[in-house]
């Protein structure tokens, strides 16, 4: 059953200095639908708190989640470390923050090249256990970054790619902290259809 919410928004700028802007919602304790479809595959983040899985929406945005699987099969996720850690979300892929001495840079660098694509969803919104791509403004030009929602923001619906949501371990989402690293993201097989 899915709960509808009254969603409050709250806005505020996502890593002073760079240009990956978010807005945030006040507090909500609702979950984003958890039923996995045939034909999605699962992408496990290993942290050091614990694992997510999260699964990837191959039929509403098939050129993303193709583009993040790619990373993730290439090893690009691996040893790298959370950025931004805000009440609304958390937010990884930006491979300078393997490096500690560059921590101010952490987010600012982007993988290239770009998707290319805007696969924004109108069924899809931004509710807790969401994920969804980051963009400096122009959501064909999203790419290695992805962030996690810990909050509904209705404002960020028509704005962003979704890729996934969380099936498992929105526990270890809620206490990711700036600097948490990736010991190993892997792809899990997609549920036959």
């Amino acid at each position: 059953m899915i709960r509808r919410f009254v969603l409050g928004v709250t806005v505020f700028v996502a890593l002073a200095g760079s240009g990956f802007v978010l807005a945030g919602p006040k507090p909500s304790s609702g979950f984003a639908p958890v039923v996995q479809a045939a034909g999605n595959p699962m992408l496990v983040l290993d942290t050091a708190k614990g694992a997510i899985e999260i699964e990837l929406l191959k039929g509403d945005a098939p050129k993303s989640v193709d583009y993040i699987v790619d990373l993730v099969q290439k090893g690009f996720y691996r040893g790298q470390r959370f950025h931004r850690s805000e009440p609304a979300l958390v937010q990884v892929g930006d491979i300078a923050s393997r490096d500690v001495t560059k921590k101010d840079w952490w987010g600012r660098q982007v993988h290239i090249p770009t998707i290319g694509v805007a696969e924004i969803s109108k069924k899809l919104i931004h509710v807790r256990g969401i994920v969804g791509l980051a963009h400096s403004g122009n959501a064909t030009q999203a790419h290695s970054q992805f962030y996690i929602m810990k909050q509904s923001s209705a404002s960020l619906n028509g704005k962003y790619t979704i890729i996934g949501r969380v099936k498992v371990g929105m526990p270890t989402v809620d206490t990711i902290q700036v600097g948490d690293v990736i010991k190993n993201a892997t792809i899990k097989e997609a549920v036959p259809k």
